[in-house]
């Protein structure tokens, strides 16, 4: 697996992020960073404690990253879910945690997939 065929696996942009960063290297290097991210695992925890605020700032933080990395599926659901926090709308932030889980593991699990085989 090439790194655009991973970012093809997790719904991103490719061409996109590398006319950003530039160089591969870059952005495989920050696509690693992201497995160590813990934004989106805050985001659950809070949720779960009806934390909005500290739920809003994770996922909000998630977003940003998104956006840099040209994650763009895991991008969309993150900014549904912003929006949701910001505008008070627990509900439908609360009903946004289901697609917001299968995006990130989705782009979880196709970095981690990308990686194992640079490592084979």
């Amino acid at each position: 697996m090439n790194l655009k065929d991973c970012y093809l696996k997790l719904g991103g942009d490719f061409d996109e992020v590398l006319g950003r960063l530039q160089r591969k290297q870059t952005v495989q290097k920050f696509a690693y960073k992201f497995l160590d991210d813990k934004s989106f695992n805050l985001f659950e925890v809070s949720m779960e404690k009806k934390d909005y605020a500290e739920a809003l700032r994770a996922i909000h933080t998630l977003k940003g990253i998104c956006q840099n990395l040209s994650f763009t599926k895991l991008l969309e659901s993150s900014t549904v879910a912003t929006a949701a926090l910001k505008e008070n709308d627990w509900n439908k932030a609360i009903d946004m945690i289901q697609q917001l889980s299968e995006d990130y593991y989705q782009t979880i699990n196709a970095i981690k997939e990308y990686k194992k085989s640079q490592e084979e």
